[in-house]
């Protein structure tokens, strides 16, 4: 064991090859192909939503095509990752391609918005898997020290998917079918379902003395619980009033499922979301960090189009540009994450991103108005290599701290939390967004604006919606109101850095190759010790 950096002398912190050497490079592309199945979804549905709407109708609830999906995607994480835990990554995987790609044909034959919904819901199951059984399988498959390299790999499908996505919608939708956009999906996920049964061998362990029990109860509980918490913030303040009954309604039941889920997963053998993930610190900060990466990064995936087409006038080709410089900074600074923490370990070098990144959120409220292009574009840039310098080294480093028996819960609880932090930043930041705007037009020149970011932006699309006066009043009322969202934005990011401050320890506890490995060892506990520090 090295002394001074922590790092192990005949190990790196890393797990026995799924794979020998040889098989690795078409494991990676069944990782990358699978990651590209989620990672486009979004973006390649989002451009069709017209041509979809024009043909199945649903203009009141077409939101959910994209909340049912995460709503799926969100509440079956802990339950995968506890599954491949128990019985393997491969099996998991490949019925999460198959869920996926069984979602993607039903919805291509959806005859109404009703049935495209559900669908969509279909494909957010398999999604849940794909997410965080192929961030479990990156780090199986590298020892620490070469882990950089996948998981740049797979931040490039993510920030490659981020450009394409919108392209190859607009594509299919204006030239060929809406429905298109879902069997596109077939050809890839097929590809991705071959090289994982033909390539993914994962190493042998012993047969338990018990056989293994999945806590259904536990499952339900918490799937129910997710389902309603979510429901209720992506349906705040848009379908009801914050303060209504239905609101409160739902609210006050995920706080009783909440609790009951708590109590199942006490008393449960095998609990989906076991208590050491938030016992042991380093797993607790992580996942208290990224919970709240997943609230500031709203501001820039939600509100920076908004503000490039509202406030800079930018088309909306012109306006994906500007949010997309961050996923080109991403991946490359990502990639280049581990020269720093090999140095000074996870913990500070994820401190220094996300300093970074809250002086680039701050940065931006004290951007010129109305401004160049360029002006946001370079904060993007400088955020995507922040927030590459902060996310990967924690969930290298929270990975590297636990054995093969709990890599998939861990990894899926730091996913897990990510994507409830998103779903939280969505529904605050959309009523900070909209309270501030209410509040700058009350003494617009004209009458009757409406209140609400989505309809002013709509508003602003006609020229002669409003005169040259009340047209400069709404672009600076949606300025101040996207101001606001990166202040909240940053004060998110003050929160990731005070995780990481009062509950990281300053190094991560590490464990060898032969702790972590499958086997007699890891039903012993061999998972919870340390053989290095980093």
């Amino acid at each position: 064991m090295s002394g001074t950096d922590g790092r192990s002398d005949t190990d790196k912190g890393g797990t026995p090859a799924l794979t020998t050497p040889r098989g690795r490079r078409p494991v990676v592309a069944a990782l990358m192909l699978g990651m590209a199945l989620a990672a486009i979804d979004g973006t390649i549905v989002s451009t069709a939503v017209p041509q979809i709407v024009g043909d199945l109708g649903g203009l009141a609830v077409f939101s959910w095509l994209f909340s049912g999906y995460l709503l799926a995607v969100t509440v079956t994480l802990p339950l995968y990752g506890k599954l491949s835990d128990t019985f393997g990554r491969k099996p998991v995987l490949i019925a999460g391609i198959i869920l996926f790609l069984v979602g993607s044909v039903l919805c291509a034959a959806a005859w109404n918005m009703a049935a495209l919904i559900a669908f969509r819901i279909v494909q957010g199951l398999g999604g849940g898997a794909l997410q965080g059984t192929v961030q479990t399988i990156a780090a199986d498959l590298y020892p620490l020290k070469e882990r950089p390299r996948i998981q740049a790999k797979l931040s490039t499908v993510w920030a490659t998917s981020a450009v394409a996505g919108p392209v190859v919608g607009g594509l299919l939708a204006g030239y060929a079918d809406w429905r298109w956009i879902f069997l596109i999906n077939l050809p890839v996920g097929a590809v991705a379902l071959w090289l994982v049964v033909r390539h993914l061998h994962e190493p042998s362990r012993p047969r338990p003395a018990a056989r293994p029990r999945v806590d259904w109860a536990g499952a339900l509980a918490v799937f129910a619980t997710g389902s309603l918490l979510l429901t209720a913030l992506v349906q705040g303040g848009v379908a009801w009033p914050w303060l209504s009954a239905p609101s409160l309604g739902l609210f006050g039941a995920s706080a009783v499922l909440a609790a009951l889920t708590v109590v199942i997963e006490r008393r449960a053998a095998e609990p989906i979301i076991p208590g050491w993930v938030w016992r042991r610190r380093t797993i607790a900060s992580v996942n208290l960090a990224l919970g709240a990466m997943g609230l500031l990064m709203v501001a820039p995936t939600v509100f920076l189009p908004t503000y490039a087409q509202s406030v800079l006038g930018l088309g909306p080709i012109a306006a994906g540009f500007v949010l997309s410089v961050m996923t080109l900074s991403w991946p490359v600074s990502a990639a280049l994450s581990d020269r720093v923490y090999n140095r000074i370990g996870f913990r500070r070098t994820a401190m220094i991103g996300m300093s970074a990144a809250l002086l680039v959120l701050l940065a931006f409220p004290l951007l010129p108005y109305p401004g160049e292009p360029w002006h946001p574009a370079l904060l993007m840039l400088l955020l995507g290599a922040a927030l590459g310098l902060f996310q990967l080294p924690l969930i290298v480093g929270v990975q590297s701290t636990v054995g093969w028996a709990e890599r998939g819960t861990t990894t899926a609880s730091v996913l897990f939390c990510r994507q409830v932090g998103q779903s939280i930043g969505a529904a605050a930041f959309g009523a900070v967004a909209n309270g501030v705007l209410a509040a700058r037009l009350l003494d617009a020149p004209v009458d009757g604006l409406p209140g609400d970011l989505d309809a002013v932006t709509r508003a602003l699309e006609d020229p002669g919606a409003f005169s040259a006066a009340a047209t400069d009043h709404v672009r600076r009322a949606v300025d101040a109101a996207v101001d606001y969202v990166y202040v909240g934005a940053a004060g998110a990011a003050a929160l990731a850095l005070l995780a990481l401050i009062t509950l990281a320890p300053r190094r991560f506890p590490v464990i060898t190759e032969a702790a972590a490995a499958p086997g007699p060892a890891e039903t012993a506990g061999a998972a919870g010790r340390a053989d290095t520090d980093r």
